[in-house]
């Protein structure tokens, strides 16, 4: 409440740095200088850009089959009638997918699981699209399962639990090889270093 209290003193340009602010990996003086920037920018501009947004919200769902993110029910990997339809790469979130097929090595189908398991942040297994594989996996002849979690404790904490979950299926589990960053990100990660890991994925 005291928040919103607040917020009625602040002028448009305070709220706007404010709101700029909260999205990751911009501080306050990156989203000062990201709003002023816009202040003075071509306002068609600036209606084309909102919209484009507003436009990607509400077009944007997950896809039906692997959860990444489509305008259609079925994404366009998992459409691809190309694709090797025996492997499952697991990863985090959909920007995953992307850094991924930027290394052009894989052809085979993905799984996003919209997160990890983190006890310190109340999500637990349920609250992530576990179940959501293993009922893929009942339907579909899977023979590998890649394991493309973020190499930090969450995403090992997750790959662990989803190893486990697995055991004693004729299922093939591998792992990116070393060579990422502990505690970093896929999407940050380089596209040398994601090709050799997919090359060298350990079995789990």
């Amino acid at each position: 409440m005291l928040c919103d209290l607040k917020d009625k003193f602040l002028n448009s340009i305070d709220i706007l740095i404010k709101n700029l602010s909260s999205l990751p990996g911009i501080g306050k003086k990156s989203a000062a200088r990201i709003a002023y920037y816009l202040l003075k920018t071509d306002k068609n501009y600036i209606h084309a850009f909102t919209n484009s947004i507003c436009d990607a919200v509400e077009k944007i769902k997950n896809c039906k089959i692997c959860g990444n993110y489509t305008e259609s029910e079925i994404c366009e990997i998992c459409s691809d009638t190309m694709r090797e339809k025996n492997i499952i790469c697991v990863v985090e979130m959909p920007q995953d997918i992307a850094v991924i097929e930027a290394t052009g090595i894989f052809n085979g189908q993905y799984h996003v699981l919209m997160g990890h398991i983190s006890p310190i942040e109340g999500i637990g297994p349920d609250q992530i699209n576990i179940k959501q594989l293993l009922q893929r996996l009942d339907k579909e002849n899977i023979s590998e399962i890649i394991i493309a979690t973020n190499p930090s404790v969450e995403g090992d904490t997750t790959a662990l639990y989803i190893q486990k979950l697995l055991a004693g299926k004729n299922i093939k589990m591998t792992k990116l090889a070393s060579g990422l960053p502990v505690g970093g990100d896929l999407e940050y990660t380089d596209k040398l270093t994601l090709m050799r890991s997919i090359q060298g994925r350990l079995p789990l």
